[in-house]
């Protein structure tokens, strides 16, 4: 057995909603207060929220956010492209203009956003050391 300890949220520490934490990632804002900045450069997370003082460092986002950002990006560029290529009929160098800076353009919008998801669904769940102690802040 495992000596690691599972932190329990007790009545009094409150619930973390977490489709407003998810949505507050989403925007590039912190998780607790929704005020401060999540990012401090393109994709590094800040160790704590300049507004609330939230410590923010415990995330692991690690894979997920790239992979939800090519699903994401997959799922709206593939449709459009077929739809396209259907009732068109392009010709290629139509395909190879448009469809890999669209990608591109549309990775680089998601990337960050869904990274912030990600880091306000964990906020919200208190995985990896989010629920290390109790709140005492009320959202």
């Amino acid at each position: 057995m495992s000596d690691a300890r599972i932190y329990e949220p007790s009545a009094e520490a409150g619930q973390r909603p977490a489709l407003t934490s998810i949505l507050r990632g989403f925007n590039c804002h912190c998780p607790s207060c929704g005020k401060g900045k999540l990012f401090y450069r393109f994709l590094k997370v800040a160790d704590n929220c300049p507004e609330c003082g939230e410590e923010l460092h415990h995330h692991r986002a690690d894979d997920a956010p790239p992979y939800f950002t090519i699903m994401v990006v997959g799922h709206i560029v593939v449709p459009m492209m077929l739809w396209l290529e259907v009732a068109y009929m392009p010709p290629i160098w139509v395909h190879v203009a448009i469809w890999p800076l669209l990608t591109l353009v549309l990775s680089l919008w998601f990337l960050p956003r869904l990274k912030g998801a990600t880091v306000g669904w964990q906020w919200a769940l208190r995985m990896d050391g989010f629920g290390a102690k109790a709140d005492t802040q009320d959202i």
